[in-house]
């Protein structure tokens, strides 16, 4: 592709494997996106949730460079509010420093999790998450990746003089604004909430302030894509992250579902209205089929990148779809 692609996996446990099976998955799907031409593949940070095994992201990271050669590696994203950002200089910090110019750092707001959990992760000394702190926190972990200062009290060690490129995302008008106002590239996930993605675009470009590390605006954007022989198989396909909405709206926490015959069986017309507005920009179908709704997408949007997640259950042909998405034209 002449627009950068990049792949985002939430290494999914599938309905009838186990956690083991998943972290496998999710090596042999970065083997295939280096080799199919992908920029990067990111794994985002998840906790309690059966269907992801993404929770420890750094490790799973340095498992993923380790099985790939020169594709950038990175969070898609680090939830910055769970964690202290000096511990996050030297998780990154130590990946840089073993794979050098290949780690990426995406920070997101959101705990990503249940309440209950998010506090279980303790990011502070009474057991709560402050997001409010979210920009100082930004600033700080820049300043531990930066070139230390003379007198600086505090070295990320590794960390210190990595420089690693951060990214923000979100899925608001807010992220927009802030990744606008310190000159970061922006990542929106309209993958899975679509609803502001235009506004959030239009205000990171229009405020976007230049910054050392970045001297004009440069966008991403979220897609899910299920790309097979034909229509009818990638339809089918597509029913296992379908099902995974259905079940997430019902506050039921199940492995990534096998995909169904007939999902109408267990599908209201309130489910399939749900469906159609949060997978609105969802690239299903055949190579020709899906090549038409990516461009029409990038046409839209006028991303600088686009990064797809391959909600698949079966391995091979979560494969497959990765590579026939890498085969289009855009």
């Amino acid at each position: 592709m002449s627009l950068p692609l990049s792949l985002l996996d939430l290494a999914p446990i599938c309905e009838g494997q186990s956690i083991s099976n998943a972290l496998s998955n999710s090596r042999e799907l970065a083997k295939q996106a280096e080799r199919s031409g992908y920029q990067r593949v990111w794994l985002a940070e998840h906790h309690g949730m059966h269907g992801v095994a993404s929770s420890a992201t750094a490790i799973m990271l340095g498992n993923i460079a380790g099985a790939t050669n020169h594709i950038r590696v990175g969070a898609g994203g680090v939830m910055l509010p769970n964690h202290a950002p000096l511990v996050i200089a030297e998780q990154f910090g130590t990946l840089e420093t073993l794979y050098p110019g290949r780690i990426d750092l995406g920070l997101g707001r959101a705990p990503g999790t249940d309440m209950a959990t998010a506090k279980a992760l303790r990011r502070n000394l009474n057991g709560n998450a402050h997001v409010d702190t979210y920009p100082d926190d930004i600033k700080e972990l820049q300043h531990y990746l930066g070139t230390p200062v003379p007198g600086q009290k505090i070295i990320a060690v590794p960390g210190a003089n990595t420089h690693i490129p951060l990214w923000l995302l979100g899925s608001s008008l807010y992220s927009a604004q802030l990744a606008a106002s310190v000159g970061l590239p922006y990542s929106f996930a309209s993958h899975f909430a679509p609803d502001q993605l235009f506004d959030a675009l239009h205000v990171y470009r229009s405020m976007f302030t230049p910054s050392d590390t970045q001297e004009s605006p440069y966008v991403m954007a979220g897609v899910m894509a299920v790309v097979a022989d034909t229509d009818e198989e990638a339809q089918y396909l597509f029913t296992s992250v379908q099902q995974q909405f259905m079940n997430m709206r019902r506050g039921l926490n199940k492995p990534f579902a096998k995909p169904v015959d007939d999902l109408s069986a267990i599908c209201s017309e309130a489910d399939y209205a749900m469906l159609s507005h949060v997978l609105r920009y969802a690239l299903v179908g055949s190579k020709a089929t899906v090549a038409a709704q990516l461009a029409k997408f990038v046409e839209a949007t006028e991303v600088d990148e686009v990064i797809v997640s391959m909600p698949i259950h079966n391995l091979e042909a979560r494969l497959k779809s990765v590579a026939l998405l890498a085969e289009i034209n855009i």
